[in-house]
């Protein structure tokens, strides 16, 4: 790259329904922590249709300045439309770095971004640094999260990287009165795509979404059946936790495929984990082992679980479950 180093980065803020997901807010607190290094401004981009309030929520989060692609064509989500509007901000503005979550639509939108941008990629990453020649290095799992990959980029040139949601800390929002916002003008062409998105139908799954989820509680093949279910979303509605499942549990057609966590499923980093009934597979493991605190409860004690439990309880969990249920209840004056 010729020139003066690029002096910003760009967060892409996800949002759904006109909620904006936790990881963006994280993604926001990275990119400011980073930006300390070289001494480079902070903008938020918002791709979407009555962006407004939420251009007011993000304000307060460490954005200098907040692009707002405001259109009705931006309604439904599109990797193909949002990522045009995403590249051409980026080609006018020359970001040194554009952060998102590693989310399904952060998934689905950073590769063809990249590709369009002809910047690297670095997907997932669990820990993210920056010289002061503003090149990226970044930590993420691989082969299943049994090793982890320190990569770094090789130029300072839209670096793209997503981030595993509820690894990294998101600033305390702040009045930030100064912060400008800018609409960005919506090219005909964008209307013009190969596919088009008519209609996106939501599952039924869990109340708390759990990629973003602080608390889960997973159950297993030892649940024996899916009438068993209840006894995990008891404690789950207890501790305010969203429920997973394991990929025996799914399977058997217990719980649908938006509720496993795993390796063929939903990675996950919540602050507590609780498997219930759950072996462990290194399969499971996989989707699970960078939670912060994990407690297994399992009638086996061999169980690979207990290899990356924090805690263990070694017994029945239709014993165990319910009175843990219960004594949370009553901690918290709900018995």
């Amino acid at each position: 790259m010729s020139g003066a180093l690029m002096s910003s980065i760009l967060v892409f803020i996800e949002q759904r329904n006109g909620k904006i997901k936790k990881v963006s807010f994280e993604a926001l607190g990275v990119a400011r922590r980073l930006s300390g290094k070289i001494n480079a401004d902070v903008y938020a981009l918002i791709v979407g249709s009555s962006l407004d309030d939420m251009a007011k929520v993000v304000s307060g989060y460490g954005a200098n300045r907040i692009y707002l692609a405001d259109d009705t064509v931006f309604s439904i989500y599109s990797s193909e439309r949002y990522s045009y509007v995403i590249s051409d901000l980026a080609g006018r503005i020359k970001p040194l770095a554009i952060l998102m979550g590693a989310t399904a639509m952060g998934k689905d939108l950073a590769p063809g971004l990249a590709a369009r941008l002809r910047a690297g990629l670095a997907s997932d990453c669990i820990a993210l640094d920056m010289n002061e020649s503003g090149l990226i290095s970044v930590t993420r799992p691989m082969y299943g999260g049994k090793v982890w990959a320190e990569l770094s980029f090789s130029r300072p040139e839209y670096q793209v990287v997503t981030l595993r949601p509820n690894v990294f800390s998101a600033i305390e929002p702040m009045e930030s009165p100064d912060v400008k916002i800018e609409k960005v003008p919506v090219n005909p062409d964008y209307g013009t795509i190969r596919a088009v998105v008519r209609e996106v139908l939501a599952g039924s799954g869990s109340t708390v979404e759990l990629t973003e989820a602080s608390i889960i509680v997973s159950g297993g093949r030892g649940l024996k059946g899916p009438e068993n279910f209840k006894v995990i979303e008891e404690l789950a509605q207890a501790l305010g936790a969203a429920v997973g499942a394991s990929r025996a549990a799914v399977d058997a057609g217990w719980k649908p495929h938006s509720y496993q966590v795993g390796l063929t499923g939903k990675t996950v980093s919540p602050t507590l984990y609780i498997a219930c009934g759950i072996s462990g597979a290194i399969q499971h493991q996989a989707g699970m082992s960078s939670s912060k605190y994990i407690v297994a409860i399992n009638k086996d004690p061999k169980a690979p679980i207990f290899k990356i439990a924090n805690y263990g309880l070694v017994g029945d969990l239709f014993e165990i479950i319910p009175l843990l249920t219960e004594e949370i209840r009553r901690v918290k004056g709900e018995g």
